[in-house]
């Protein structure tokens, strides 16, 4: 398979409703969405990265520029092409997860495509449908937040995260223990927000029976995560910290986590994220798909990687109508708490052209 040529469209989306954690409020997602084409077909990538650089370093202009001056015309320069070569020949290129995991996320589309394989059957999938949790942001008063778990619990949602941050993390787990009851599956993500000086108010948080506490201190600071742990009963769980295979399994070496989310974009893709997976299989580690508000093209590759054997919790892979009203492929809808894992071709969904012209802001291609 040779690449032809890649197309990169910058795409704006407003969300349902704001969604605020603890590096900032969002009201509408930017995206960069990448059609890579060759000559037996194309394929459809998704970048996770934000608009500014606060999750990670990495942020949609930055993302922009190294393709178009570094990435994409070394694949193009490549000749015979598979996505298993995309790493290597990408490997010279220091960091830049995202727009890696975005490239190769499209050429792995089109030669699924080609070969008339699944995202699911390419990665290891056994299961037909994953379990669906979803990501609450912090509210405004703790009304509104049980107002808004009410919700999600009564459509069907099987586990509930808050986001939290100093000031707002005690009170909203209590008030959701007190109205929902103990049964409800129910965890918290700081995003980094602490440090290890809030070791006494993290522990308030064990009576509550929480699944994890999700990366409560800076993504660089494993040992700080690993000291942490023997301070707290409720399970560590890291996300930013854990940017490929050996990094995990250097984390769970050094106690500092329990639990790993993993973001196919955040650790280079979704090759990357299946030796994720597979290296905390092998330690006993479950796991579960984090989510950065994709597009169903996105979420479609998630779901597939949510389907292997390792991802024993419900992770982020919420439905589409979670963050948009009309996504750019048909929604992603949930049923008794879960999403299908597509079957079709690749990713088994495209964009609907008419619904990625409207959301569209610019494209360019390159070849």
């Amino acid at each position: 398979m040779k690449l032809t040529g890649v197309e990169l469209l910058r795409v704006r989306m407003p969300l349902v409703a704001p969604f605020r954690t603890s590096f900032g409020t969002q009201a509408e997602r930017e995206l960069l969405i990448l059609r890579a084409v060759t000559a037996e077909g194309e394929g459809w990538g998704e970048c996770g990265a934000m608009a500014g650089p606060l999750y990670s370093s990495e942020y949609i202009d930055g993302v922009e520029h190294v393709l178009r001056a570094f990435l994409v015309p070394a694949l193009l320069a490549a000749g015979d092409l598979t996505a298993n070569k995309v790493a290597p020949l990408l490997a010279k290129f220091k960091g830049h997860r995202m727009a890696k995991a975005a490239l190769e996320m499209a050429v792995l589309d089109a030669e699924l495509r080609v070969h008339g394989l699944s995202f699911g059957a390419a990665l290891g999938s056994t299961k037909d449908t994953v379990l669906c949790g979803v990501s609450v942001g912090i509210m405004d008063s703790i009304p509104q937040l049980l107002d808004v778990v009410g919700g999600y619990l009564e459509a069907g949602y099987l586990r509930i995260k808050l986001k939290i941050e100093p000031g707002w993390d005690v009170e909203p787990v209590r008030a959701v223990r007190e109205r929902f009851g103990d049964d409800v599956l129910l965890q918290v993500d700081a995003n980094t927000a602490y440090t290890l000086s809030d070791v006494p108010q993290l522990q308030r948080l064990d009576p509550f029976g929480l699944l994890l506490i999700e990366q409560p201190l800076e993504e660089e600071d494993v040992l700080g995560h690993a000291e942490l742990a023997k301070h707290l009963r409720t399970p560590i769980c890291l996300d930013e910290t854990v940017v490929s295979a050996r990094s995990a399994a250097d984390a769970i070496k050094l106690g500092a986590c329990r639990i790993v989310n993993i973001k196919p974009s955040r650790v280079g893709g979704y090759l990357e994220a299946r030796r994720v997976h597979d290296v905390c299989v092998a330690h006993g580690v479950p796991v579960w798909c984090g989510g950065m508000l994709e597009t169903g093209l996105g979420r479609a590759a998630n779901v597939a990687l949510a389907s292997l054997p390792g991802f024993t919790l419900p992770g982020d892979t919420s439905a589409s109508d979670r963050f948009y009203r009309t996504d750019i492929t048909e929604p992603f809808v949930l049923e008794a708490g879960r999403l299908p894992v597509p079957s079709g071709p690749g990713l088994g969904v495209t964009p609907v052209p008419e619904r990625l012209a409207e959301v569209t802001t610019a494209k360019s291609w390159l070849a």
